[in-house]
């Protein structure tokens, strides 16, 4: 949100209004739909509508769990959706004609659902389709053998999801793979194409890296030979785009050619088709050759970053040499032994995870509190008032409750106004399209192509499609198109009023939380910074830069849910704009003097260097404590002071091209450090007692 203050009217316009452009392929939506429509198609052939009404169920509920990544993945992921499903149904075909055990079954699940949290969004979805499941199945309680066959049938559906998910790895065994790399290096032509970097980082760019790690180095990362040159290219990303910070570093007047930022970019955009369509990067080839016959004259033309300027073009010559997917060489073998996933990006024993969040203080322990709670009461409410079709209810809940407040707010928003569009939309389209099975099967499967495909870009829209999907779905087992609709936005808009009521009563504000996001984001920065003063312990610097990275990826998620909150002082979030803005300076900074650091093999007056980086870094340790303790920041060493002797000593030094770059880099360190300190100091420090009542620990 633009505004500072919060905003009910603004926060209502923009969530109804604010689309994204679909990320979803073609493929993914037309497969999805498939594994829903064919087993319906299948069974009305055969005369056994009901047993492929189930199987679209389970196909249905464990959609979104087709997602992105490795095929190893993607077979875990939807085979744990597909058993949770499974486990989930016939819980409630079991128990939902007894209410007691039901009440403790869906409190139970919507606990375990909502713990599920602190592991991720993919697993937070099982956690939310189980509970889904568990109170759709109840509404049909029956005994121990068909309750076990229905449930079979359900797990059958996320098993053709399944299926279908990874139909293409005979022939497209490296796809996953391939798309992840060719996502970054199109991130990086756009990066070359710059003049300069503006105050915004590439979080697009900084996303797909992440993604990029997770998917080579993941634990189900694939392997073969095609991996190796895979991870080649990943290490090579990470260099080619701290060459591309060093040269957009410094006045206009020194910047490096138009003309070879744009051959570079050339080349880049050429490795990502080259990935893309599996092929031998013959165009990158050529656009190399090309760029390679000015690479002198741009030396030349910026002598200062002349090294940058050989350092960028020999990573891209390596990029090139490894884009054959096909391909992989023996001492590509040795030079990516030791390549692992940074302890930043590693997820802990999973045990150990729950422990550590089994607290009132943590976010994912008064989720699952929230999620117990509120469906329970939910399904206690819907047959107290013998609502028809009252499983909606505490399904609406289940799937609008969210752990902070702007999500619960504008995914319950979002389900109101879609639920009236799809009442809309379905009454229209049912009475133009024929009333024949088939066509209401045609119709299905459009409506579930049009619910996959708009889910990340329009939620509401997307809720519309999905609302005639259910409803031509149900019609299938003889429920009545026009009551089905009415009956889902009745209990819609009261499934939404309780999610939302049940975050307000017993809330988690990220204001709460924000300062110690914001402070773990220049620990971070100061950790990367340390490691560079260390110059000999390369491995380090990866290390810490993807966990600084990281760090700030939690605080920028962090900032933006504070925005959607009530409340929120204005002073905090235009600290946290401050920060990001100064903060982003300062991780250039320390990315150029990392590039710095890979071009030559030690800095000048390299011991002095060193002792004034970990000054810095430990400056930047004690604002961050002040920051997290609201607290005014202690003395502080002067670093002004300690880099005009540090410069007096460079002046001095042998190597004047690299004095003069260590020189500007350290200048513009202690202005970065300077500044975070002042926009920390003059922020108003809140007195203790009033910020002890509404802060929650991570």
């Amino acid at each position: 949100m633009s505004a500072s203050v919060y905003s009910l009217r603004v926060n209502v316009l923009e969530s109804l209004t604010r689309t994204k452009r679909p990320d979803v392929p073609l493929r993914v939506v037309v497969r999805n739909a498939l594994a829903v429509v064919l087993p319906l198609a299948v069974g009305m052939a055969c005369g056994h509508t009901a047993i492929g009404l189930g199987v679209a169920v389970g196909a249905l509920d464990t959609m979104f769990s087709d997602q992105p990544g490795p095929y190893r993945q993607r077979v875990r992921q939807l085979l744990l959706a597909s058993l949770a499903a499974g486990l989930a149904a016939f819980a409630g075909f079991l128990l939902g004609g007894h209410l007691p055990w039901m009440l403790l079954a869906s409190a139970a699940i919507g606990f375990g659902g909502g713990m599920l949290v602190v592991f991720g969004t993919d697993l937070a979805r099982v956690g939310m389709t189980s509970m889904i499941l568990l109170v759709v199945t109840a509404a049909s309680p029956t005994s121990l053998g068909p309750a076990a066959a229905g449930a079979a049938l359900i797990f059958a559906g996320g098993l053709l999801m399944m299926s279908l998910s990874i139909a293409a790895w005979p022939l497209q065994r490296y796809r996953p793979e391939r798309q992840a790399l060719a996502v970054v290096y199109r991130g990086l032509a756009a990066v070359a194409r710059q003049r300069a970097q503006d105050d915004e980082d590439e979080p697009a760019l900084s996303s797909a890296m992440t993604t990029l790690q997770q998917t080579l180095l993941g634990r189900y990362h694939a392997r073969g030979r095609a991996m190796e040159a895979f991870g080649v290219m990943l290490e090579l990303a990470e260099r080619i785009r701290l060459e591309l910070t060093a040269l957009a570093d410094g006045s206009p007047a020194h910047a490096v050619p138009l003309r070879f930022r744009v051959r570079v970019a050339r080349v880049l955009e050429h490795i990502a088709e080259a990935l893309e369509e599996g092929v031998a990067p013959l165009a990158a080839e050529r656009a190399l050759r090309a760029l390679q016959s000015i690479e002198r004259h741009a030396a030349e033309a910026n002598a200062p970053r002349a090294l940058h300027v050989h350092a960028l073009a020999g990573q891209l010559a390596a990029a090139v040499r490894n884009a054959n997917w096909a391909g992989s060489r023996g001492e590509q073998r040795a030079e990516t032994a030791d390549l692992r996933l940074p302890v930043s990006l590693r997820q802990g024993a999973a045990p150990a995870m729950l422990l550590a969040n089994l607290t009132p203080h943590s976010v994912a322990f008064r989720h699952a509190v929230r999620s117990a709670v509120a469906l329970s009461l939910a399904l206690a409410l819907s047959r107290w008032l013998e609502l028809p079709h009252g499983y909606w209810l505490p399904m609406t809940v289940a799937i609008v409750l969210r752990p902070d407040f702007g999500a619960t707010f504008n995914f319950g928003l979002l389900r109101v106004v879609g639920t009236v569009l799809g009442l809309l939309l379905t009454t229209a389209l049912l009475h133009v399209i024929p009333d024949q099975p088939w066509a209401h099967l045609a119709l299905m499967g459009v409506l579930c192509m049009a619910f996959r495909y708009l889910a990340s870009a329009h939620y509401g829209i997307a809720v519309a499609a999905l609302t005639g999907t259910v409803v031509v779905l149900l019609s299938f087992e003889g429920v009545d198109p026009g009551v089905a609709v009415m009956d889902r936005v009745i209990n819609t808009a009261l499934g939404s009023g309780m999610a939302l009521l049940a975050y307000v009563l017993w809330p988690t504000w990220e204001r709460g939380r924000a300062r110690a996001a914001l402070a773990d984001m220049i620990d971070g920065y100061a950790d990367y910074l340390r490691a560079l003063g260390q110059p000999q312990q390369r491995g380090s610097h990866h290390e810490t830069r993807t966990a600084a990275r990281t760090a700030r990826t939690n605080a920028l998620a962090s900032l933006e849910r504070m925005r959607a909150e009530p409340g929120t002082p204005a002073a905090l979030l235009d600290l946290a704009r401050a920060l990001f803005a100064n903060g982003n300076r300062l991780a250039r900074t320390a990315m150029t003097l990392e590039a710095l650091l890979h071009t030559r093999s030690s800095l000048p007056e390299q011991t002095e260097v060193s002792a004034f980086i970990d000054h810095g870094a430990a400056t930047l340790h004690g604002i961050a404590g002040a920051l997290r303790e609201q607290r005014p920041i202690a003395d502080l060493p002067d670093l002004r002071l300690l880099q005009r002797s540090l410069g007096t000593l460079l002046a001095m030094a042998e190597d004047q091209a690299g004095a003069e770059q260590v020189a500007r880099l350290t200048d513009r360190l202690v202005d970065n450090v300077n500044t975070l300190a002042h926009v920390i100091g003059r922020c108003p420090q809140e007195p203790a007692a009033q910020s002890t009542g509404r802060h929650v620990h991570p």
